[in-house]
Formats: C-alpha cells, structure tokens, sequence
C-alpha cells in the first residue's frame, strides 16, 4: 500500500479494520499476521498500550483484551531476546482457571518458540493440555522440557498430552507431571508414548502421584521396549512397594536398558524390593549410574544385597543416596568394605540421617584411604559424628590416596576441636577438598582458623559454608586462584 502511494485516510481505514480482525481472530497465528501488517501501515497503537507490561513483568495484574493479549505475543516473538524460558505464572498470577486457559490459549505460539515451559501451579484443566499438546503436534514447535508440575491434571490432561508425545512432530524431552492427580490410567497412555520409534523424551518426573505397582507395571512394559530412550525416571512418594521393583528390575534388565537415573525415595520398598533391584544391577544389561533410595526402609539385608552389586563387574552404579534409612554403624561397615573393592566405581555417597556415629566414620576412613578410592562426595550430614568422628576424617583428608572433593557434616555435633583438626587438614599440600559444608554446628572461634587459610597455598577451597541456623554466615563461599583460573 505504500509503494502505491495510498492516502493517509485510507492506511487508517484499513489499520481499523485490520484491528477489528484483530478482535475477532480466533486464531493466534492470523493475529501475529495481522500485527506485521499493522507495522507496516505505521499504526503501532496496539503494541504501544501493553509495551510497558511487557518490560515491567508486571502483566499478571493487567486486565487485557483478546488484541491485546495478540499485541503481547506479537511483542515477545519479535523481541530480540532469545526465547528460552517461559513462564505461565507471570502472565496469569491469580486469575481463574478459565482466565488462564483463555490466556495460554493466547500465548500458545509464544510456548511453541520456548525451549522451557514452566506451567507449575497454573491451573489450565483438560483445555489447557489439549492446547499444549496441540503445541506439542506443531512442525515448528521448539519446545523441549514441559513442567507441569502441581497441576491437577489427573488421567485426562494427561491422555491429552501423550497423544501430544505421541506425534511425529513433537521433540520433547523433559516432562514435569509431579503431584498432577495422575494414576495407573495415566501411566497406560504413557508408556504408549515412551514405546514410540520417534520418542524423543529423555527425562519423566511423575513424583507424588498414586501410580501403585500398576503404574509401575505399565511404565515398566514401556521401558523395556527397545523403542524406548527415556534416561532418568523419577518415582519418589509413588505409592510403590516390592511388586513395583520387581516389573522395574525386568525394564533395568532389558536391552537395550537406556535408563541412567533412577529415583524412587519416600516408597516403602524394604530390603525385598531393593534385592530386587540390587539383582538387575548385576545383570550386564543394566546401565544404571544414579539411584536415589531415601527413605526407603532400607536395612542390613538389603544393604547386604545392594553392596554386593556394586562390588559386580561390571558395575556402572556412580550416585547413590541412601539418606534417611536407618543403616547404622553396621550399615557403614558394609559399604565401606564394597568401596574398597576394585569394581566398585561409586564417586558420590549421600547418607543423611542414617543413625551413624564417630565408629562408622573410623570404617569410611579406612575405605577413602584404599587404592583405587573413585569417592568424590560424601554426605553424612545429621548424624552424630561429634569431634571425635570429625577428626578420624580429618586425619584422611591428609593422606594423597583420599580423592574426596566435596564433604556435607551439616548438624554432626562438632565444636571448635573438629574445626581445629579440619583446618590442619585444610592446610595440607595433600588434600583435594574443594567443597565442605560445617553449617549447623556449635564451631565458635574455630571458624577464624578457617577463614584464615583463604591465603594458604595450599588451600583449595572453592566453597566453605559454616551457618547456624539462619544468622549470617560466618563464612561465606568463595572462589580460590586455582578455580578461577
């Protein structure tokens, strides 16, 4: 219209009926049309009366007419930033549940640009999933992790979304449904999707959902299909019992297994589900490097079964959290004895709140002190280590053979002789230490012996908390030379 040199009451004639198209477009992709034609007429009224919402992140609190919600989608995708992240709850703050279907249904090709969706805590019903997965169908999607997560979706929203997953367009590969009301049904329409040749989803996190055994069941038949590359699966608080780690030791023993991380704390599995999973982790098949088993009702005989797969070659199992379970000092020994052992390739060892003692460190000295030791973190955080358990670890990180870098003893009764003899360790040319964590400790003046090394040569700190409770730190994290560097 420019080029034919049109007259100004006509450009505005049309810009007006362009906005009255605007208005009426049910269709979000025909609005961004329309605005581009706007901008080329000069009007850029629309976009002028949201463009401040927009920089100030303040449109959760703006009341908005359907063109201009348009003009907000049209200002987000033609923004120079780069559309990584997307977040529901900045647009629709408080609104009801309609109000936040009818702006997500809006803002859908702003969610097909994104990489990350972030809907947690948006209630959007069985019509917001129908518009996500119809962004999921979407050739130009761009989206790659979805988190839904507090979100009553329940079986529904979620057959909407795998019939999503399941379409040849759809590249995501991250799915948050955590507390989302989802049960065995869900899982049915799920393990359909994962079982797809073009599945492209890597990571699942269906945490506090009643799936049961059933669920697992059904999620298990889909990890053992060969079309299945889901990676890390995250069951905590799932409702899952023995019967449950029985169908999930079939998928670990299939092949090929592609799963890696597996997450099933807060279940009630008891030493007979983790001897079921202990026995997958020995078959050559399993690939497994992360098991997070908190709160599980682990004890010596499951413990027993656990360690004598880690002590199998090959053993792939690097992560293992055995937090809150009461293990005992008994417990400790076992493991010790395993990480000893050649085969045993663990780095990371988190037992929190595992009723150990200053006895149960002397067995974990012994074991950072065998070669080769492949320990690199080691949380023992809220057991009572005191000074004297302190000290026995202490004297370790003296010695060239312990490769630990990363040492959590938050709450472990320590006073100003454990800070003493952690700073003397500190302080060796021998150590390897980069990240101790005394937070929640009574350590008094002894703290100052710490900060002070900040300017040894040998200090290789790169993060030292010492809090109590919520005061100010007393010591802060810092970057040494040699990590900077």
């Amino acid at each position: 219209m420019k080029q034919t040199l049109s007259s100004s009451t006509s450009n505005n004639k049309t810009a007006e009926y362009i906005k009255k198209k605007i208005s009426t477009s049910h269709s979000p992709e025909k609005s961004i049309n329309l605005f581009h034609c706007l901008n080329e007429l000069g009007d850029h009224s629309l976009v002028e009366k949201v463009q401040d919402y927009v920089k100030s992140g303040t449109l959760s609190d703006a009341k908005f007419s359907s063109s201009q919600w348009s003009a907000v989608v049209f200002l987000l995708l033609t923004s120079e930033t780069k559309l990584d992240e997307f977040y529901l709850k900045k647009f629709v703050g408080r609104r009801s549940k309609s109000e936040n279907v009818k702006v997500l249904q809006k803002l859908l090709p702003v969610v097909k640009e994104s990489r990350s969706v972030q809907l947690c805590d948006c209630d959007i019903a069985d019509e917001g999933c129908a518009a996500l997965a119809s962004a999921l169908r979407s050739d130009s999607s761009q989206l790659r992790e979805l988190n839904l997560s507090d979100i009553k979706l329940g079986d529904s929203g979620v057959k909407q979304l795998s019939a999503g997953l399941e379409n040849l367009h759809c590249k995501l590969e991250i799915l948050w449904l955590r507390n989302c009301g989802v049960t065995d049904k869900g899982c049915a329409a799920l393990a359909s999707a994962l079982s797809l040749n073009q599945s492209h989803l890597r990571k699942l996190d269906l945490s506090m959902n009643d799936i049961g055994n059933s669920g697992v069941n059904l999620l298990s038949a889909g990890l053992e299909n060969p079309q299945c590359k889901l990676q890390t699966l995250i069951l905590r608080d799932c409702g899952i019992a023995k019967q449950g780690c029985e169908f999930l030791a079939s998928a670990l023993k299939s092949n090929p297994s592609h799963l890696r991380d597996l997450h099933l704390s807060d279940n009630k599995l008891g030493n007979s589900g983790v001897e079921q999973l202990s026995a997958a982790l020995k078959n050559p098949h399993c690939k497994l490097q992360k098991l997070k088993l908190t709160n599980c009702g682990v004890r010596n005989k499951g413990l027993a079964a656990l360690t004598s797969a880690l002590a199998s070659n090959p053993s792939h199992l690097r992560n293992l959290n055995l937090s809150e379970n009461k293990l005992q000092n008994s417990g400790v020994e076992l493991l010790s004895d395993v990480l000893e052992n050649p085969h045993c390739k663990l780095e990371i060892l988190w037992l929190r709140r595992c009723n150990v003692t200053d006895a149960g460190c002397d067995d974990l000295a012994s074991a950072l002190l065998s070669n080769p030791s492949h320990l690199r973190q080691l949380n023992l955080s809220w057991n009572k280590l005191g000074n004297a358990g302190v000290k026995l670890l202490s004297d370790v990180l003296k010695n060239p053979q312990c490769k630990l870098e990363s040492l959590r003893l938050i709450n472990c009764g320590v006073t100003d002789e454990g800070c003493v003899a952690l700073a003397s360790a500190l302080g060796s040319n021998t150590s390897h230490l980069r990240e101790l964590d005394l937070s929640d400790n009574k350590l008094g003046d002894s703290v100052k012996l710490l900060s002070a090394l900040k300017d040894d040569p040998y200090y290789k700190l790169d993060r030292l908390n010492c809090y109590w409770g919520a005061v100010e730190p007393l010591c802060h994290a810092r970057v040494s030379a040699s990590a900077a560097s």
